[in-house]
């Protein structure tokens, strides 16, 4: 097994109003429970080796200068019949779509929003099966 680059990103940090309300939310997406989990903070460690912390942006020092929406979470699947399977599971939750399943040069993908307003890019590449 090889070792990770240390220079290489493991870990992503979205600034959200509440924590507790945006565990629940990615806790119900992403079929995971949170590894840590406080008024402030958040934590999920993925299956693909990501950790995705959720802070509060009312205690982050120093306080963010990006709005949400300004970058996006992206989910891999496996083919386009699993992005419209996903899309239509999202949807059938109450999650805010942002743009329909479309194609693009790269394949097919959709764009939701979490409750804070940051960008999910569900995807799969053109060519997969």
């Amino acid at each position: 097994m090889t070792k990770p680059n240390p220079n290489h990103p493991s870990y992503a940090i979205l600034y959200v109003d509440s924590p507790e309300a945006s565990a629940r939310f990615y806790a119900e997406l992403l079929s995971a429970k949170p590894a840590e989990a406080s008024p402030t903070f958040a934590l999920f460690a993925l299956d693909s080796g990501l950790k995705l912390g959720l802070w509060s942006r009312h205690t982050v020092q120093p306080p963010p200068s990006a709005e949400p929406g300004a970058a996006e979470l992206g989910i891999r699947l496996a083919n386009d019949a699993a992005v419209d399977a996903t899309h239509a599971d999202w949807r059938g939750k109450g999650v805010t779509i942002l743009r329909e399943p479309f194609g693009q040069d790269f394949g097919r993908s959709f764009v939701a929003l979490d409750p804070d307003g940051h960008r999910l890019r569900i995807y799969a590449l053109a060519g997969e099966t």
